[in-house]
């Protein structure tokens, strides 16, 4: 993350998140898949690359130029698309997607993997705000409390769904709403404003 000041002066916490290449590399359709969508794969990862991500690679980059050098993809995505009145796909198969494709401005909204933080308690997984710091209580500032048992709301037994300490982080999250600041093709770089799930190097999916 970083600091940018944009053109008003005003100041934006913000995220740069370097684009690699993408490619179409499938387009699916329901009289063959049953489903409408478009297939992307990007070049980010070059290591551990089965033959049949290389072979199915090469046939979508080289349906578009049959000259261009072949990139292996590792990572593939499909967006789904909602086609009305028999309309197909306008996407062509090798179509090179890039940070040109953003503009200054656009709302975007970021999906990827959160940060993993282990096994953790209720306080700092859910927010709870702990027992009372006072009369004669020693060790339970951060416990969860009661859970349950006897006669209680459960009958006798923990709920299902009862927050309780676990394994915290490692989630899907999607962030809506974040504004290009800026779009750098030169660099491959596109900068977002506010933050963004995940650690440095975090495979990330923007949509438009």
């Amino acid at each position: 993350m970083t600091t940018v000041f944009t053109e008003d002066g005003r100041c934006h916490a913000a995220t740069i998140i370097r684009v690699a290449p993408s490619f179409v590399t499938q387009i699916k359709t329901k009289a063959t898949d049953g489903y409408d969508a478009v297939q992307i794969g990007s070049v980010i990862g070059g290591k551990h690359i089965n033959k049949a991500q290389v072979g199915h690679s090469a046939k979508a980059q080289m349906a578009a130029n049959p000259e261009a050098e072949v990139v292996a993809l590792k990572h593939f995505r499909e967006n789904r698309l909602v086609l009305r009145d028999g309309k197909t796909a306008d996407a062509v198969i090798g179509t090179s997607i890039d940070v040109s494709v953003f503009v200054v401005g656009d709302k975007v909204e970021v999906s990827a993997i959160s940060k993993g933080k282990g096994f953790q308690g209720v306080v700092k997984r859910h927010g709870f705000h702990g027992g009372p710091r006072s009369h004669g209580q020693k060790h339970s500032e951060r416990e969860p409390g009661s859970i349950g048992g006897g006669g209680g709301r459960a009958g006798g037994r923990v709920a299902k769904g009862m927050r309780m300490a676990g394994r915290m982080g490692g989630d899907l999250i999607t962030v809506k709403s974040l504004k290009v600041l800026q779009a750098i093709p030169e660099t491959g770089e596109l900068v977002l404003s506010g933050a963004v799930p995940g650690r440095r190097g975090t495979l990330v999916e923007i949509r438009g």
